[in-house]
This record gives C-alpha cells, sequence and structure tokens, in this order.
C-alpha cells in the first residue's frame, strides 16, 4: 500500500499528518532549488558547447539532456495600435467589446442596475489551497 493510498484513506485529521505535508514541502522548495542550480549548470554547459539559445542534446551514460528553443512574439499593444493609426491601417486594428464588470458590479450595489438580470452570465470561481506552518510552542 503507497503512502498516498494510506492517506486517501484516513478521513481524520492528525498532528502527524500535517507534520509530514510541512516536512514533504519543504523538502520540495529544496529539491526546486537544487534542480533550479542544475538546470543553470546544464544550460551553461549546453551555451558553451552549441551557443546561447541554441537548441542542444547530449547524451552521457544512459542520460540524455536536450534543450528546444521556444519563440515567441509579443507586440506592445499601444505602441502597436498607434502605429497602425498613423499608417491607416485600422483594419489590422480589433475593436474588443468587453463588459466593464467593475462598473457594472457598483451599479449593482448601488442599485441602478438589477443584478438578477445578469445572473446567468456570471460565474463564480472558487479554489482551494493548503497551507500547514510550524507553530513555535
Amino acid at each position: 500500500m503507497s503512502r498516498a493510498t494510506e492517506v486517501e484513506e484516513s478521513s481524520e485529521l492528525s498532528e502527524d499528518m500535517l507534520k509530514k505535508y510541512y516536512d514533504l514541502n519543504l523538502q520540495k522548495k529544496e529539491l526546486e532549488k537544487e534542480m533550479n542550480q542544475i538546470k543553470k549548470q546544464i544550460h551553461h554547459c549546453l551555451d558553451d558547447k552549441f551557443g546561447k539559445q541554441q537548441k542542444a542534446e547530449v547524451q552521457l551514460g544512459k542520460y540524455k539532456a536536450q534543450r528546444i528553443i521556444r519563440a515567441s512574439v509579443h507586440y506592445n499593444q499601444e505602441k502597436t495600435v498607434q502605429k497602425l493609426e498613423e499608417l491607416n491601417l485600422e483594419d489590422f486594428i480589433l475593436q474588443v467589446k468587453q463588459p466593464d464588470t467593475e462598473k457594472l458590479e457598483a451599479a449593482m450595489k448601488i442599485d441602478l442596475v438589477n443584478e438578477e438580470e445578469f445572473q446567468d452570465c456570471k460565474t463564480n470561481k472558487l479554489s482551494q489551497a493548503i497551507t500547514v506552518k510550524e507553530l513555535s510552542m
């Protein structure tokens, strides 16, 4: 029986369970820190051997490291729209209609807008997070 299965079957919280979660979370952070340091070293070695920002592949024993390069282009929206307007290229500008939800919520609070009219337009999203801290006693 795996540890995960043991935890799933128990519906009772215990100090041991919280301690285990806390300890594992600390280990995870340390492992991520160490992995990031090693990743930097691997990138540095691949930079030296193949060049910066270059696709690379190295096999050492039964392990293989591959680096892929992803490229993406982003435009500064404000500057790009301004330039398109200057060049009379309005066809390249999207007219995006978006509700101003802040104004809408404010109007609902002061009864300028009936909230019930927008119930089918609204989605409430909930998310859960767990934090476990060690208390000094």
